[in-house]
Formats: C-alpha cells, sequence, structure tokens
C-alpha cells in the first residue's frame, strides 16, 4: 500500500518541534516502501498556526493522523489527482461523545492557505453481530474494523473523494407539509486496502436517513409507484453516531463539506489502518504501553474497548456470504396505507 501504515509517535513529536528541518522528507523517508516525492512535498513544513491545533485534546488532531492525511494529499497533489486547497482526515480511533454529552469531533478540514482548521463530528461503521463473529460496535467506540465487502464496518486509509449523488429517501413531514427527502451521497475512491471503497459503496453524506412508516397517496410525485403511492415516514438524524460503514456529519457540516468538494476533488484520510490495528492489539496483549511502542490510540476509548481488531476481507467475506446465503426468502416490503 502506498501510504504507510506506522510511524512512531516518537518521530512526530520531533517533526512538530523542528520548524527547520523537512517535514515531508522525514517522514517520507521513516516509512518503508516510499520511493520518491516531488522537491515541493519534501520541503514542506508544518505551519505554526496549523501546529496548535495538533495534539490528542478534544477538538485536535493526533500528530500521525495529520503527518499521513498531509503526506497523502501533498502526493496527489504532485501526481495532479487533486488541485482543491483543502484536504481531509478522520481519526475513528476517538470517541462519539465528547464532554458534556455533545458530539464527539474526529473529522478534519483542513485548508493550509486560508490557515483554516475546522474539527467536526462523524459517524464510523457499526458492524454485525453474526454467529460465527461478532464484529459489531457500541455507540461510543469503534473496536473492530474491516475492508469486506457487506462487513459495515470503517476501513482506515487513503482515498480520494469522487463524484457525488444525490437521491429520493422518501416523504417527511416539514413545516406541517410533505415534501420529498433528498440526500447527497460523495463517493471515495480508494487504493491498497481502501481500493474496493466503490464495490463496498463507500462514501460521506449527512447523517440523516428516512425510517419508512407507511404509503402516502400521492399520484402526481414523480417517485410515486404504478399505483400512485410513496413512501412516507420520520426523518432521523444519527450525528455523530454509527453509520453502515460510510463516514457521516450533521447536515450542515455535510452542506459545507460537499461544497468544498463538489466537482473538484480532495483527499482523505481515514485512521487507523489495519497494521495499526494488529500493532496496537499486539502491544495491549503483551502489558506494554502504547506510548513507548511509539504507537497511537485514544486512550479513552482504548480503555473502553480494551484492544481493537482488524477483520481483514480474506477473514471476513467468507463469513459474510455464507450468512447471506443462509437467509430465507422474504416477500417484498409492503407498506401498510398512510391514514
Amino acid at each position: 500500500m502506498l501510504v504507510p501504515r506506522m510511524i512512531k509517535q516518537e518521530n512526530v513529536a520531533v517533526l512538530l518541534n523542528a520548524p527547520r528541518r523537512s517535514l515531508a522528507a522525514l517522514v517520507l523517508a521513516a516509512w518503508p516502501g516510499f520511493q520518491s516525492a516531488p522537491v515541493a512535498a519534501q520541503t514542506a513544513q508544518i505551519p505554526a498556526w496549523l501546529q496548535k491545533h495538533v495534539g490528542t485534546g478534544e477538538g485536535q488532531i493526533a500528530p500521525v493522523v495529520l503527518t499521513r492525511a498531509r503526506a497523502l494529499y501533498q502526493r496527489k497533489r504532485a501526481e495532479g489527482r487533486v488541485s482543491n486547497p483543502c484536504y481531509l482526515a478522520m481519526d475513528a480511533t476517538r470517541p462519539s461523545t465528547a464532554a458534556g454529552g455533545k458530539p464527539g469531533r474526529r473529522f478534519y478540514v483542513i485548508c493550509e492557505a486560508a490557515k483554516s482548521f475546522r474539527a467536526v463530528s462523524s459517524g464510523y461503521g457499526n458492524g454485525r453481530k453474526l454467529k460465527r463473529a461478532d464484529f459489531s460496535n457500541g455507540r461510543q467506540c469503534a473496536k473492530h474494523f474491516s475492508n469486506a465487502e457487506g462487513s459495515k464496518l470503517t476501513m482506515g486509509g487513503a482515498y480520494v473523494t469522487a463524484e457525488t449523488r444525490t437521491s429520493f429517501k422518501g416523504y417527511v413531514s416539514q413545516s406541517g407539509k410533505q415534501t420529498p427527502f433528498h440526500r447527497t451521497f460523495l463517493l471515495f475512491d480508494g487504493e491498497g486496502d481502501t481500493d474496493n471503497a466503490r464495490e463496498r459503496a463507500i462514501g460521506g453524506h449527512p447523517a440523516v436517513f428516512v425510517k419508512w412508516q407507511c404509503r402516502l397517496k400521492n399520484p402526481d410525485s414523480p417517485y410515486a409507484d404504478d399505483a400512485g403511492y410513496v413512501p412516507f415516514g420520520r426523518l432521523v438524524n444519527y450525528t455523530g453516531g454509527r453509520s453502515n460503514g460510510c463516514t457521516t456529519w450533521s447536515p450542515p457540516e455535510a452542506r459545507e463539506i460537499l461544497a468544498r468538494v463538489e466537482g473538484n476533488p480532495t483527499t482523505l484520510y481515514i485512521y487507523p489502518e489495519g497494521g495499526d490495528i494488529d500493532a496496537v492489539a499486539k502491544v495491549v496483549k503483551k502489558g506494554r504501553s502504547l506510548a513507548r511502542a511509539g504507537l497511537y490510540w485514544n486512550a479513552a476509548c482504548l480503555k473502553a474497548i480494551r484492544a481493537p481488531r482488524f477483520w481483514p476481507k480474506r477473514t471476513l467475506q467468507p463469513i459474510i456470504n455464507e450468512w447471506r446465503q443462509s437467509l430465507p426468502k422474504q416477500p417484498p416490503l409492503e407498506l401498510p396505507i398512510c391514514k
């Protein structure tokens, strides 16, 4: 995989406190398998205004997450894949809820030219609980990660945002009127362990969905079926909660993010990758310190989950496929008529 999996935390600390050094050159040299990079990328440094946002506190970005996100962005700019002045990152090891009960901020929008840094909430994959394997995640912290199709889990690594698709989700009641609700979905293209992002339908979208309740008679609607009915339901907002594997944002934050990348792709780096998860799990099993091992995981969530687990596609996909084949055939869903 082109984007490296682990970087020692002590090396990151040195980089962040050595403004005269070539940050990208040192980081890339520390990553095995990385061949060469353009001079512009090698001489880039984390600016002072951005360094104040680096850390493990609420609203901050962990050093390893920023370092990898910057390196990915610089590489894709050098390749001509992106020209957007902003790039994106996510730390899926952070909790869903911050102190005070507000959604925890673990998704980052960074625009270095404008000296803009913003941390917002985001959802992670909820997983599944099957007879052969339980890879379900709780509401507060993610324990399980995978790139298997159908796993409904988050997969860390490198992505580039792609096109958007807007689809009808059903009718809802808004301001006393029954109106159609549409949701925009931002597709991601991945590489390495994330190269099946499109197969998995992994992308970003607002953390809302329509929970269907009944069929509404509306023959004039362009979304009506042959009998003149449309699905009607309740709008559910799950900001900061769990998703089916996609990256989700609150509706206002989603509008801002989608506006930034619509027709202007950029990079998204999601932490942790499979190698990070395996390394952290091994250190925890041995009872050693993550900091001494040069590894990172949010401390509160690590205490809650004890140890993370990565389910590679080759391991989990056969289990999911077998479960799907065992499911009995169900008749098509037929909603009751709205009263």
